[in-house]
């Protein structure tokens, strides 16, 4: 190593960012999790020329909300980049922001970013070059259920089958792990921004009032409940949005149960899904999961009730995760710093 790549390393802070459709969680090797933002860039086009105005809260607060000149973007969409120019300005902000806010030519970090298991190699070449040309050093890759699997203390290093259902923003990563591998997973797109779609197309359908994705958003997360409450109704929520028959603002109020019928589609996939990947595992391994149980993680995994409901659909124990919504950030953290789960990791 030479002298000024040794000043290099020695002048920046590894880091390991799990890179999500909704939120963004950056760990700092030695220090833990020292950001949790929204996922959100506003870009302002002045005199046709586009520069970033805000990201992350700041940004989040104006979606839905903007002037013709500016644009609130999400871009990852589905747990993929789906706007590299905006993703790399983000992760380059995000690195500024983690670094003390000043930006410095003589940084190069390590840096290890988590991808959907399902991704495929041209989506996670874009999410290299957008960490590289954001000002990495050396970019390692990590399968999102194996990160929210470390997360979570399981065994992943041991001959132990053990299964994670990590349900992010855009999508939901269903696996079974044993001896630091993935011996099954899948993919299912369907996560927290399916069920706030799915909220603002019932409210859309029954009520004939329009919301936005924010107001659906805050639904979910205050008021979301994976099946119909025990009374039949559970607690009223009243929400503000546009009266698509007379196109005034108007205020309704719906129940839990409505919540539940609206949350019962994207809810069900995910069921699905767990299913399938327990019927595509080895015998060995699925012996080990009746033991050990489903572990979830993930904002999802914070819905009401939604443990119980798997734990009807499969005869399985299912547990919640301590910390689920930056399990997957402290899971990639740790495998960057614990030699033992080094090998998890993939050259980018």
């Amino acid at each position: 190593m030479s002298f000024f790549s040794r000043f290099l390393k020695f002048n920046s802070q590894d880091m390991a960012i799990d890179l999500g459709t909704a939120n963004t969680v950056v760990y700092v090797r030695g220090k833990g999790i020292v950001l949790n933002e929204p996922s959100v860039v506003a870009v302002e086009t002045l005199n046709g020329i586009k520069r970033v105005k805000a990201v992350g809260d700041d940004a989040k607060l104006m979606m839905g909300k903007t002037p013709d000149s500016i644009e609130a973007i999400r871009p990852l969409r589905d747990g993929v980049i789906a706007d590299i120019d905006v993703a790399e300005q983000m992760i380059k902000h995000f690195i500024t922001k983690v670094h003390g806010g000043k930006p410095n030519a003589f940084r190069s970090p390590e840096i290890v970013i988590c991808v959907p298991s399902g991704s495929t190699s041209v989506e996670r070449r874009a999410i290299r070059d957008a960490a590289s040309n954001a000002g990495a050093s050396e970019v390692w890759l990590i399968e999102e259920p194996m990160a929210a699997a470390i997360g979570a203390d399981m065994p992943v290093t041991e001959p132990i089958g053990s299964m994670v259902v990590d349900i992010g923003g855009g999508t939901t990563e269903v696996a079974v792990l044993s001896l630091r591998g993935l011996a099954y997973t899948t993919s299912v797109r369907a996560g927290g921004d399916k069920m706030d779609e799915a909220i603002v197309s019932y409210v859309r359908r029954h009520h004939n009032l329009l919301i936005g994705e924010a107001t659906a958003e805050r639904i979910k997360k205050d008021f979301g409940i994976a099946r119909i409450p025990a009374d039949g109704v559970g607690m009223t929520i009243h929400i503000k949005g546009r009266d698509l028959v007379n196109g005034v603002p108007k205020e309704i109020s719906i129940n839990q149960a409505q919540i539940a019928e609206a949350l019962s589609e994207p809810i069900g996939t995910i069921v699905e899904g767990v299913r399938i990947a327990l019927e595509n595992t080895a015998p060995e391994l699925a012996a080990d999961i009746v033991d050990q149980g489903i572990v979830l993680t993930g904002g999802g995994a914070l819905i009401a009730e939604l443990d119980e409901l798997l734990r009807d659909a499969t005869g399985l124990p299912v547990t919640v995760a301590e910390d689920p919504l930056t399990c997957v950030a402290i899971g990639t953290g740790r495998a960057m710093e614990d030699p033992a789960f080094r090998g998890v990791l993939q050259q980018a």
